[in-house]
């Protein structure tokens, strides 16, 4: 004969299993966006027709930075459609670059020297995370003081 308590041990079982894949699913995610940026600050149309050339060009001399070699994405885009309610605030680019090597040179200069600036507007660039994963960072970011407290 089949318990109440052997039925609320199964559903414990497939509640521990579903917990470990979602978390499996959270790292996939992350490790598919490892070599994606979000760049925000853009005016809309500034790129053209043409969003990878051009990052090409900008994104060395905003950050007055080097890449040897030179940057190379894989795609570029803004992200969601056009605005229609006639808000001037810029949807965001997210670009996936082709070195991860890059992408890290890139995200410490960006550490190192933000904000940018162009044409009087300022430029932020970021890693592209889950949102799971930035909820993880905000939750350490609000312990970072207290740690300091405890040096």
């Amino acid at each position: 004969m089949v318990t109440v308590e052997g039925h609320m041990h199964t559903v414990l079982d497939k509640d521990q299993e579903l917990e470990f894949l979602c978390s499996k699913l959270i790292d996939l995610e992350d490790r598919s966006r490892r070599d994606n940026i979000r760049l925000f600050g853009f005016l809309e149309q500034a790129e053209g027709a043409n969003t990878p050339s051009f990052l090409h060009t900008v994104l060395p001399q905003l950050t007055e930075t080097v890449f040897d070699p030179q940057l190379e994405f894989q795609t570029a885009h803004r992200l969601g459609p056009r605005r229609k309610d006639g808000s001037s605030k810029p949807r965001p680019i997210i670009a996936c670059l082709l070195r991860h090597k890059q992408v890290r040179q890139l995200m410490m200069v960006a550490r190192a020297r933000r904000p940018f600036k162009t044409n009087g507007y300022e430029i932020c660039i970021k890693a592209n995370f889950s949102r799971e994963a930035n909820e993880r960072w905000k939750g350490f970011l609000a312990l970072h003081p207290k740690m300091r407290q405890l040096k």
